[in-house]
């Protein structure tokens, strides 16, 4: 195989996004940061490797690779292990979030009583602020996510199962590119290729901080679909993955065979009116808890406070940035200290749980502009006819 430079991203964008690195760095006073997630790694360089990747305070980028064999250049080094990475400076950013502690060791040893600093709040704010090139992948996320989702309702056969539903979602969207990898940051979070909900199910707990629950198939993933078969009166919830080009979308759209309670309808018209609050009032400079504030607010005026992002389990946010991952910065919550700036992107989802029905409402992905909220995933948002 021909030899490769470390570097898929153009040179401007790479220099943008080892820009904004930068700059997070100087405000946490670190002189370099050692990054050993794939989904950081990914964001300087644009590509995956086994190894470890330094970013000094001056922007130069050095890849410490053990796989794979091809990566070449000056700023290419080949280890076998940590101890063989060089740092430099006096205070070292470690991704705190996400190293293991026998790592952490190690680097630890290594260090000899330097500084450390966590780099995964570094990274986590350097990405939260897309540029125009992460936008457009994440638009074209968006755009191929939504043709699938105009099919969905075509997908369904008598006597389908929640099950069944999902993997014919699953097959559509995989045939229309999407990569099936879902990156997913924080402790323990799991899920496969999205969560599809029927009926009650969508009133289970899960131990998973996501919007929505349903019990799973198996105690080892307790999330999602059950197996339940879908039926007259009960709503079908699709939130499945938006993952074309390495970048996410995130869509959440609600089918019905047949129609649904007053109450399921009116609180589907609620989630659709706090997601076009919330993408008016999301200009830069907006608080990310006062956008909360307002969804709740006109929840509760519309009577629906009881079933707000959930039912027996409320999920503490209305809405979460995304990207590379899809739990990333800001987090639209009570006590979020974000602050809106343009360029986020972020998906707004004001979801409703009806004991006896089941899951109603919408989600959307958004870039934040002077203006407000673009809307990145335009799919129909009625509850939609199986």
């Amino acid at each position: 195989m021909d030899s490769q430079q470390l570097f898929i991203l153009s040179t401007d964008e790479a220099a943008r996004r080892i820009a904004k690195v930068v700059a997070q760095m100087q405000r946490e006073g670190a002189d370099m940061v050692l990054l050993t997630d794939n989904a950081d790694k990914y964001y300087v360089t644009g590509r995956v490797f086994a190894g470890w990747l330094t970013v000094a305070a001056d922007g130069r980028v050095h890849a410490f690779v053990r796989r794979p064999v091809h990566l070449a250049g000056d700023d290419v080094t080949f280890v076998r292990k940590v101890e063989e990475v060089e740092l430099s400076g006096d205070v070292i950013g470690l991704e705190l979030n996400t190293l293991p502690a026998a790592d952490y060791l190690r680097i630890d040893a290594m260090l000899a009583g330097r500084k450390v600093v966590n780099a995964s709040t570094i990274m986590r704010r350097a990405r939260a602020v897309k540029t125009p090139a992460e936008i457009e992948k994440i638009a074209e996320s968006g755009r191929r996510q939504e043709a699938v989702y105009r099919n969905i309702a075509t997908l369904y056969r008598p006597g389908m199962s929640d099950l069944d539903l999902q993997i014919e979602i699953e097959r559509a969207l995989r045939k229309a590119g999407c990569l099936g990898q879902f990156r997913i940051s924080g402790d323990s979070m799991e899920l496969f290729m999205g969560n599809i909900l029927v009926g009650d199910n969508a009133d289970n707990p899960t131990p998973y901080d996501f919007a929505m629950g349903g019990a799973g198939v198996d105690p080892s993933l307790p999330v999602g679909a059950d197996g339940t078969v879908i039926a007259p009166g009960e709503s079908v919830m699709v939130d499945a993955n938006g993952n074309f080009t390495g970048y996410m979308t995130d869509m959440t759209r609600t089918y019905a065979l047949g129609g649904l309670s007053e109450l399921a309808c009116c609180a589907h018209d609620c989630s659709i009116a706090i997601c076009e609050a919330l993408a008016a009032a999301g200009v830069p400079g907006t608080k990310a808890s006062a956008l909360y504030e307002e969804a709740r607010r006109i929840a509760c005026e519309a009577g629906l406070e009881e079933y707000f992002m959930g039912h027996r389990q409320h999920a503490g946010f209305v809405g979460h940035g995304v990207g590379i991952e899809i739990n990333e910065l800001p987090v639209i919550a009570p006590r979020s200290r974000d602050i809106l700036e343009a360029g986020n992107v972020i998906a707004l989802e004001p979801k409703f749980v009806i004991p006896g029905t089941g899951a109603v409402g919408i989600e959307n992905t958004y870039v934040v502009e002077e203006k407000g909220m673009r809307c990145l995933t335009n799919a129909p948002t009625e509850i939609l006819p199986l």
